[in-house]
């Protein structure tokens, strides 16, 4: 329809390039391939919370794949051809909020010289992933709370409410529940946004997947470079398996294609 939303349309864009007859990308099946019992079960509970249109709350540490969970949620149920709309809660200025969430109609405020599509109305019939949702400000939760419970999003500026129909998925690598003792976060919307829940485990209860993660990665990185994929001698694997990993599949991730890019050689060492 016209006047055409250039956020919108961007957004559409986007997620027809990712779709691909529902099945994950290969980011994702390399963080979700696995058969550890804990992966196992993360694959089965996807499985399932796709076919739902509840809300779903993901916890786990930084660096645990919760983003790469949201997606295959949402590439895996009814709204895959719709937007997935991920934003980062704690990136956004608080004075900036509601005009990012919900947007503007044009002369809504100094310098808003045209009408923008917030977050809602870029992810309507889609999925709205928000990420690390505990820094949230209490002011923003009250207005989140809102728009979850009537379905619809008023524009600054505008006059009337529209209707919106989004799916929230949310996730944190906070403790959301003992925000919710701290009073930091609002009970209320808490019970809104945990209706099911998915725990990501951290890679240390994966690790004999690990090989199987480094292997992946190893080929991705000779593909992305186009060289000659690199071999780890036996004792880098046995270091590996060792670690601990408090950054999870990232820190992994990022002590490979580092090791690659210095190695200067086939062969990869301790």
């Amino acid at each position: 329809s016209k006047p055409v939303s250039l956020a919108q349309l961007r957004t559409l864009v986007k997620s027809v390039l990712k779709l691909d007859g529902s099945r994950p990308g290969p980011a994702v099946a390399e963080r979700l391939q696995g058969e550890a019992p804990a992966l196992q079960e993360v694959r089965r509970l996807i499985a399932k919370l796709a076919q739902s249109q509840a809300a779903v709350y993901i916890s786990g540490e930084s660096g645990t794949g919760k983003e790469r969970a949201a997606r295959l949620i949402h590439e895996l149920g009814p709204r895959a051809a719709r937007p997935f709309v991920p934003v980062n809660c704690g990136a956004i200025p608080e004075t900036l909020m509601e005009s990012e969430f919900f947007g503007y109609r044009k002369g809504a405020f100094t310098g808003a010289d045209s009408e923008r599509d917030g977050f809602f109305q870029q992810a309507n019939g889609g999925t709205l992933f928000l990420d690390e949702v505990a820094d949230l400000p209490l002011a923003m939760q009250v207005k989140l709370l809102r728009v979850i419970q009537e379905k619809t999003v008023r524009k600054l500026g505008n006059p009337q409410e529209d209707p919106v129909d989004v799916r929230i998925i949310c996730a944190t690598h906070q403790d959301l529940a003992a925000r919710v003792e701290e009073g930091t976060f609002r009970q209320d919307l808490y019970y809104r946004l945990n209706v099911l829940q998915l725990k990501m485990p951290p890679l240390r209860e994966l690790r004999e997947d690990i090989p199987h993660f480094i292997a992946t990665l190893l080929d991705r990185f000779a593909l992305l470079s186009q060289e000659k994929r690199p071999h780890l001698t036996p004792a880098a694997v046995t270091a590996l398996m060792a670690y601990n990993y408090p950054g999870n599949f990232r820190e992994l991730e990022n002590i490979l294609e580092r090791a690659v890019a210095l190695a200067g050689g086939d062969d990869v060492d301790v």
